[in-house]
C-alpha cells in the first residue's frame, strides 16, 4: 500500500490536477497515468541502452528515434515550462498516441480519442515535477499508486471503478498457474491488474517460451483479453499491458453480459473480479445467461458467463460477494447446482470483509473451478482466511498476520488435506452434504466451532473472596482514618 512521504507527494500532484480544473478523478488518474506512461517508456529506453552497452550490442528496440530523443523525460522535465508545454501538447502526446505500429492494435484504437487536457503551463511544470519525485524502481509501486488513486473515486462516491487489492491478485494468479498455452480473460477488467499479473506469472514461471517464435507470438497477441465498457480503463488497461512487454492484447470494448457478446468457449483461464450489487434490464442480457440463472443479479450473471466463455477444461478463479454462496433465491440456486453438479468446483476460499476497503466493507469469496458439462464435484475445499496481511479497517496498513502463504501452500497440496476436522481453517465437504444443504457453499455453514469449557469459582469460593475483600476495605479504610486523624493533631 501508498502510505507516508510517497502518499503525500500523490497529494500534492492530485492538488494540482484539482488547482488547474481538473475536478473529476477519473479524469485525473487518466491524466496522471498518460504521463507516467511517457516517464516510463523513458525508463524502459534507458535500461535497453545499458544492457546493450553492457553486452557490447546495438540496441535495436528504440522507443524514440534520433529526432524524437527530446521527446524523453530525462529531457523535457528540465525545460522551461513554456516550451515544456508547446511540446507536450504538439508533439510528445501526438507522438504516445500513435506508438504502436500496428492500426488495428488494442492500443492504437483506444488512444486515438485520447486528449491531453492539462491546460496551463505552470501546472504541467509542477505535476511533471511531482512525478519524477515519484520513487517508481519497485515493481509494485506503479500498483499501489493506481491502487491509492483509485480510492479517491471511492471517498469521491464515484461508483464502478475500484482496483481488486494486488496481493488477492497475486494470490489467485499464483493459485490459477497460467501455462504458456493458456488463453486468458477478464472480462471486466478494469486496469488489467489481473492480466498483468498473469503476464509477470508466466514470463517468471515459464520465461522461455518467450524465446520460441510461435510461443512468442502467442503470448503478445493470443494470450491476454480483457474487456471493459469505459474507455478510459480500457486506455490505461492498453498502456499497463504494453509497458509490461505485451505487444498486442486482446483488450476491447464489450458489454460481457450484452446480447452482442457472442463469445463461447474461447479461453482457458478466467481471472476476474466481477461488478457486484448490480441490476440489468433483462431484455439486455444475452439469453444463453438466462437460460443457466433467471435473474436481473450481475454477480450471478456473470458466474454464467465464465461457464459459457470457458473451453472445456478451462479453469476460473473469481470473486464474488458471500451472498452468491447462500442466496436462497432460485437464480441463486440453479447456478450453484449448475457449477457443482454440471462442472467441478475445486475450492471455496472466504475473505473477510475488510479486505476491499475502504471501497466497500462487503464480504466475498474466490471460487476456483473447472467447466467439464460433465460434473465432476466429489468434494469441496474450504478455507476460512482471516487475515490477509494489513488491517481490515480503511487504513488497510501492513500487520504480521497473513493466512495468503498457508492458503497457497495447501492448495498445491490439496490430497494433504484430506482428514482435517471442521475446527480448523481448512478442510474438505463431500458433495453429497452440500447437496443435502442446498447447494449451500457459505463456509459457516460447515464450519465447527469448538467450544473450550470454562470453569468458574463455586458460589461458596466467591462468597468467601468477597468476604474477604470487605475485610481488606474495612481494614484500609480504618488506616485511613488514623493518618487523618494524627494529620489534624498535628495541625493544631
Amino acid at each position: 500500500m501508498l502510505v507516508g512521504e510517497e502518499r503525500n507527494k500523490v497529494d500534492q500532484i492530485w492538488d494540482t490536477f484539482w488547482t488547474g480544473g481538473l475536478t473529476n478523478p477519473l479524469l485525473v488518474i487518466e491524466q496522471f497515468t498518460y504521463l507516467l506512461f511517457i516517464k516510463q517508456l523513458d525508463d524502459i529506453e534507458t535500461e535497453n541502452e545499458a544492457n546493450a552497452a553492457l553486452l557490447g550490442f546495438e540496441n535495436e528496440e528504440k522507443i524514440f528515434g534520433p529526432n524524437q530523443q527530446n521527446y524523453r523525460w530525462s529531457k523535457f522535465k528540465n525545460l522551461a515550462p513554456a516550451v515544456q508545454f508547446q511540446l507536450m501538447q504538439e508533439e510528445i502526446f501526438p507522438f504516445i498516441k500513435t506508438l504502436h505500429p500496428d492500426d488495428d492494435a488494442s492500443y492504437t484504437r483506444f488512444m486515438k480519442d485520447a486528449t491531453f487536457q492539462i491546460s496551463a503551463p505552470d501546472k504541467l511544470a509542477k505535476i511533471i515535477e511531482g512525478i519524477d519525485k515519484l520513487d517508481l524502481t519497485e515493481r509494485d509501486s506503479k500498483g499501489d499508486l493506481y491502487e491509492y488513486m483509485l480510492s479517491k473515486l471511492a471517498s469521491s462516491k464515484i461508483n464502478g471503478q475500484f482496483r481488486t487489492p494486488r496481493h488477492i491478485i497475486k494470490m489467485m494468479v499464483e493459485m490459477a498457474a497460467p501455462q504458456p498455452s493458456d488463453i486468458i480473460v477478464d472480462p471486466a477488467m478494469g486496469t488489467a491488474g489481473f492480466l498483468v499479473a498473469a503476464e509477470e506469472f508466466v514470463r517468471e514461471n515459464h520465461g522461455d517460451m518467450l524465446l520460441d517464435d510461435e510461443q512468442a507470438q502467442h503470448f503478445n497477441s493470443a494470450m491476454f483479453h480483457g474487456f471493459d465498457t469505459d474507455p478510459t480503463m480500457l486506455r490505461i488497461g492498453t498502456m499497463n499491458m504494453m509497458l509490461h512487454g505485451v505487444e498486442n492484447p486482446g483488450i476491447d470494448y464489450k458489454d460481457s453480459l450484452s446480447k452482442n457478446n457472442s463469445d463461447k468457449e474461447l479461453y482457458t483461464l478466467c481471472l476476474a473480479n466481477p461488478p457486484f450489487k448490480g441490476s440489468l434490464d433483462s431484455e439486455t442480457v444475452e439469453e444463453s445467461l438466462l437460460r443457466v440463472t433467471k435473474t436481473k443479479k450481475t454477480e450471478l450473471l456473470f458466474l454464467a458467463l465464465f461457464l459459457r466463455i470457458l473451453k472445456l477444461g478451462g479453469r476460473a478463479a473469481v470473486i464474488v460477494p458471500d451472498g452468491v454462496l447462500f442466496g436462497s433465491s432460485k437464480a441463486h440456486q440453479a447456478l450453484r447446482k449448475e457449477i457443482v453438479d454440471n462442472n467441478k468446483l475445486t475450492a471455496v476460499i472466504s475473505m473477510p470483509s475488510g479486505v476491499f476497503k475502504p471501497y466497500a466493507g462487503v464480504s466475498t469469496a474466490i471460487l476456483f473451478f473447472t467447466k467439464t458439462n460433465a460434473g465432476g464435484t466429489d468434494k469441496v475445499w474450504f478455507y476460512d482466511m482471516q487475515a490477509d496481511g494489513y488491517s481490515l479497517d480503511d487504513k488497510r496498513q501492513e500487520i504480521e498476520d497473513n493466512d495468503i502463504p498457508d492458503i497457497i501452500a495447501r492448495f498445491k497440496n490439496l490430497e494433504k488435506e484430506e482428514g482435517r476436522k471442521r475446527t480448523e481453517q481448512s478442510f474438505f465437504v463431500p458433495v453429497e452434504e452440500i447437496r443435502q444443504n442446498g447447494y449451500d457453499l457459505s463456509i459457516n455453514k460447515y464450519k465447527e466451532i469448538e467450544y473450550v469449557p470454562v470453569e468458574y469459582p463455586s458460589s461458596q469460593e466467591l462468597i468467601t473472596k468477597l468476604d474477604e475483600l470487605e475485610l481488606e476495605y474495612v481494614d484500609s479504610m480504618e488506616k485511613l482514618r488514623s493518618l487523618c486523624y494524627y494529620q489534624e493533631g498535628n495541625d493544631e
